[in-house]
């Protein structure tokens, strides 16, 4: 026992596991990577591969919600169900219709239909699946490697192992006050292997925070109930409506049309941002209707929302996250910091970054697992060639540093403006940790005296 917890701090059996998880995970982790850096930037991704999708001249009137929709309907009056209409967040965007189980790709674990509408005229541009567009292709590999649900679960593991991953990397770094400056110098007179490895280093010190930021964020995710049982919240993962409201008035001849719906719901929140509407379903159906309050950091899926009756027209329930707990409020917040959409432009930007270093990590890695193990010979390194790229390099990392210095300042004062809420929800959690950590050092200090 006491050899087994020696054998636990060695600097040796960090390596291994840094090693092993590299070779087994690597590739998965360089995936990963790529693909959310992409999807980061996946509605201007798709915008440039679609040009048909934007408006090159918007006009000062927009067509009436009930125009779009009927226009929608018009144009697939084959399917029955409710639709969500998603407002664009540009005046250069389109409306897009989501039907949530076609006919089409029923079975497939996620792949609605997409129908994109001009705003100003009503009409119907395109009609897509999830999944049959590159943007979104690049998305579901990155939330599932195109494995459906099993895939989902299992990049929700993939985000512990990028967890422990950087974790001992980390540890294995290590250099103390004194060797903090020397851990971005890039040796390129001392060979190829000394050359690869101080980029590695570099860029795992670089992107070490972001990445278990990431990865974390990722796992809660793909596990929703975890974070929910450990907040004690429920319905606040990504995509969930958070209960289910039904029509109580008598069917009429006259129902609330869905601008009507709109017009109502506005009136508990005045200020907010219209985002989405979801049409009722059956004699007991209701409109949905979500607004985006400028206290909110989600941008794309806020969790302001109110019910409207189909038939009475009154609001029969209002989500107010100005209303939420401290665990409520921090479960909003995954999504909007695992997509990077919470910190801002320069924020995604850094997140991009973030993902394409996995893949450098990987390859970098890679090579010097090859030098190690005998199977590339150690070369000298064209300097002339490298001059001017680790010039830029360092340029680049200079600019990384400062932008990612004023991300933390604005993440600082986003944790001092919700101190006391997240004080309440991470309290228990830390104290169950440290309550861990003390017991395993506790053990050690016993057996050292053994």
């Amino acid at each position: 026992m006491k050899i087994a917890v020696q054998r636990l701090f060695l600097r040796a059996t960090w390596l291994k596991i840094h090693l092993y998880l590299a070779l087994s995970a690597g590739l998965f982790f360089a995936l990963m990577g790529l693909s959310g850096s992409l999807s980061i930037y996946r509605e201007e991704l798709d915008s440039l591969l679609n040009p048909q999708l934007v408006i090159t001249a918007p006009q000062d009137k927009l067509q009436s919600l009930d125009r779009i929709i009927a226009a929608v309907k018009n144009a697939h009056p084959q399917r029955h169900g409710a639709w969500t209409l998603e407002m664009p967040h540009t005046p250069t965007g389109m409306i897009t219709a989501w039907y949530d189980k076609p006919q089409e790709t029923f079975f497939e674990f996620h792949a609605p239909l997409m129908v994109s509408i001009n705003p100003y005229t009503a009409e119907v541009v395109a009609n897509r699946f999830w999944g049959q567009t590159l943007s979104t292709w690049i998305l579901d590999l990155h939330t599932q490697l195109q494995w459906g649900k099993l895939g989902w679960n299992a990049v929700g593991i993939l985000g512990v192992l990028l967890s422990a991953s950087v974790g001992s990397g980390i540890f294995l770094w290590r250099p103390g006050f004194r060797g903090l400056l020397s851990t971005f110098n890039i040796r390129v007179r001392a060979g190829q292997r000394a050359l690869v490895f101080d980029v590695h280093r570099s860029i795992g010190v670089l992107s070490a925070g972001a990445l278990l930021v990431l990865a974390l964020t990722g796992f809660s995710l793909s596990y929703p109930d975890i974070l929910e049982t450990l907040t004690g919240s429920s319905g606040m993962g990504h995509g969930e409506t958070g209960r289910v409201i039904i029509s109580t008035a008598d069917p009429t001849d006259h129902p609330t049309t869905l601008a009507g719906a709109v017009f109502v719901a506005r009136s508990a929140f005045p200020k907010a941002e219209l985002r989405r509407i979801v049409t009722p379903v059956g004699d007991t159906g209701v409109y949905r209707i979500n607004f985006r309050q400028a206290s909110e950091i989600n941008q794309h899926h806020p969790f302001t929302t109110v019910w409207v009756d189909h038939w009475s027209g009154q609001i029969k329930a209002i989500r107010d996250p100005g209303n939420f707990s401290s665990g409520e409020t921090l479960s909003t917040w995954i999504w909007p910091i695992h997509t990077g959409e919470a910190l801002g432009e320069k924020g995604r930007f850094i997140w991009f970054l973030a993902g394409l270093s996995l893949f450098i990590l990987y390859v970098t890695g890679l090579l010097l697992w090859l030098f190690r193990s005998g199977r590339l010979q150690d070369k000298a390194v064209n300097v002339a060639a490298l001059q001017a790229s680790a010039y830029r390099f360092r340029q680049t990392s200079q600019q990384v540093g400062l932008i990612l210095l004023q991300q933390i300042i604005r993440l600082v004062t986003y944790v001092i403006r919700y101190a006391p809420q997240i004080k309440r929800v991470l309290k228990p959690i830390a104290l169950r940790l440290w309550r861990w950590i003390h017991r395993l050092l506790q053990s050690r200090k016993w057996l050292d005296k053994q």
